[in-house]
């Protein structure tokens, strides 16, 4: 069997040609932190081993995508890299450019045609010290765990940026803020050209006399991609005419998102992360290790992916806030979004099941709160249809 997964980056390609690269690295394309390569990676995998990890019990549920993504991540010696190639000026703006079909309207054209058939598409940022291969077997893993499920497929497209892939605890932490705080612009352009790919989708849809799509688009920030997520808003903000932020996403998931407690406070750029998506969850954990010792070691404040808002009772409608700390446990403390129940809640989300339905295992921690929920382990089961 083949998995197919779409990819955009802003890595500095590995080889020779830059359209049949050997992978990407951990600086930056040589054209500038902006620039973004769009293409394809095709790994074989053994259907009967995917499946033993799917069914694996991670601790907390059914389905392991931690041991999946490390057999993943195995198997990358013989995938396949097929970035799209395009002719651009690089001194000249995307809306001046020559009339031609560029790197990103080939993957946004193909994945187009998959929402037509009626899949849904995530858009996964992963977070600090992960290489490229690593990115590709995670954001595998994450697919495959979400697909476990019967009912609509989810394609994950991911979004990597030149995280270091290493765990030196000083240099590492400190090399990864600063390349996610430069790689935010090029997250913020991707996120441009999406907006105006399915405005000009929908122009042709309506003008054909169809009507749009049935597909949603969602994104799930791990880690750090919170923060490149974080800084990307500025990006977005200042190209959005009115000031006011595109509504592209169906759900946005936040998961261990190593940001400040305080960043959906007024004034914050994430307090307007709501206007791009229908409703934003925020998965936290007081059992993830690294979190603390971002807060203490790295000179960082109280971290949303620990602790949760820092104050959950004013947060927006569409904001829900989800603490995972009852059920998570184990090695995938930080991981816990591709495993078990809480892959299976995230999935549930993109299924529009209510929140406070009896199939979640959740319960609302207090009267007068109604989007901050507890994980409870009252059913290890996977989620309905499984």
């Amino acid at each position: 069997m083949k998995a197919e997964l779409y990819y955009v980056t802003n890595r500095r390609h590995r080889g020779t040609d830059q359209w049949a690269p050997d992978g990407y690295g951990t600086e930056s394309s040589g054209t500038g932190t902006e620039n973004l390569r769009f293409g394809k990676v095709v790994l074989p995998y053994d259907r009967d081993e995917v499946r033993t990890h799917l069914h694996r019990d991670s601790g907390f549920g059914t389905g392991d995508g931690g041991t999946l993504a490390k057999y993943l991540a195995g198997r990358t010696s013989e995938a396949d890299i097929q970035a799209f190639m395009e002719t651009l000026k690089v001194d000249e703006t995307d809306a001046t450019q020559p009339k031609k079909r560029f790197g990103s309207t080939v993957a946004l054209a193909d994945l187009q045609q998959a929402m037509d058939q009626g899949c849904d598409v995530l858009i996964f940022v992963h977070g600090f010290s992960v290489d490229w291969w690593s990115a590709v077997a995670s954001a595998l893993s994450l697919e495959f765990m979400l697909n476990r499920v019967q009912g609509k497929q989810v394609r994950v497209v991911l979004f990597t940026w030149p995280s270091d892939g290493k765990k030196i605890p000083w240099w590492s932490y400190f090399s990864d803020k600063n390349d996610a705080r430069a790689s935010a612009d090029a997250l913020g352009r991707a996120f441009l050209k999406l907006r105006d790919y399915l405005m000009e989708a929908r122009r042709r849809s309506l003008a054909a006399g169809k009507e749009p799509c049935g597909g949603a688009i969602h994104m799930l920030c791990h880690s750090m991609g919170n923060h490149v997520l974080e800084c990307a808003l500025r990006r977005v903000h200042d190209c959005s005419m009115g000031g006011k932020l595109p509504r592209i996403f169906d759900h946005i998931f936040l998961c261990a998102a190593d940001v400040a407690d305080d960043v959906f406070d007024r004034g914050e750029p994430m307090a307007r992360l709501p206007e791009m998506a229908r409703t934003v969850t925020i998965y936290h954990n007081k059992g993830d290790l690294s979190m603390p010792i971002s807060d203490h070691t790295k000179g960082n404040t109280d971290r949303l992916g620990w602790g949760g808002p820092n104050r959950p009772a004013d947060l927006d409608g569409r904001v829900h806030s989800v603490d995972c700390s009852p059920i998570v446990k184990g090695f995938v403390e930080h991981n816990y979004y591709r495993c078990g129940l809480v892959n299976s809640d995230i999935r549930q989300c993109i299924d529009d099941v209510p929140p406070d339905d009896s199939k979640r295992n959740r319960a609302s921690v207090r009267h007068g709160w109604p989007n901050v929920w507890r994980m409870g382990i009252d059913d290890d089961g996977p989620p309905s249809g499984e």
